[in-house]
């Protein structure tokens, strides 16, 4: 039996994760056949990786398509405890990517706003969480590319 890498997710897992980011609606039976598990080791499978977090079965929109007509992505400068800062962005409805990074700002975080108006009132917002010293605002003007697939390879 094929032991499991550091990361606690065997070939056999990896496996399913590449047949559920191609299309996440296919069936078990698909999947178990594709990848030479029952129906049922399948179900197994993905249960245990939703249960732990290793990966979530989502509905991917296109943010224009639902009338989201601006998205962003804000750099911010922190002073403090920046864990906790992030927290309060991250906690935001607009946000949805926080990271804690290195380099010339402190926290990236993701919004999609409805128009500029909502993107602005967002920045003033965020600019009045305590502990952030300044923000810088990237605006997306054409997605190239959005992929899924990473982690399994």
């Amino acid at each position: 039996m094929e032991s499991a890498p550091a990361s606690g997710v065997d070939e056999a897992s990896k496996a399913i994760i590449e047949q559920l980011q191609a299309d996440g609606r296919r069936s078990y039976a698909a999947i178990g056949k594709a990848v030479g598990l029952s129906e049922a080791a399948v179900r197994q499978r993905v249960q245990k990786l939703t249960d732990a977090g290793v990966m979530q079965i989502v509905a991917v929109t296109d943010p224009l398509q639902l009338g989201f007509a601006r998205q962003a992505m804000l750099g911010v400068r922190t002073s403090g405890d920046v864990v906790a800062t992030a927290d309060r962005i991250a906690a935001l409805e607009q946000v949805d990517y926080c990271v804690v990074t290195a380099g010339s700002f402190d926290i990236f975080a993701e919004v999609v706003c409805a128009n500029d108006e909502d993107l602005m009132a967002l920045v003033n917002r965020i600019r009045a969480i305590p502990g952030v010293t300044g923000t810088e605002t990237f605006m997306y003007l054409s997605l190239r590319k959005q992929a899924y697939n990473w982690g399994t390879r």
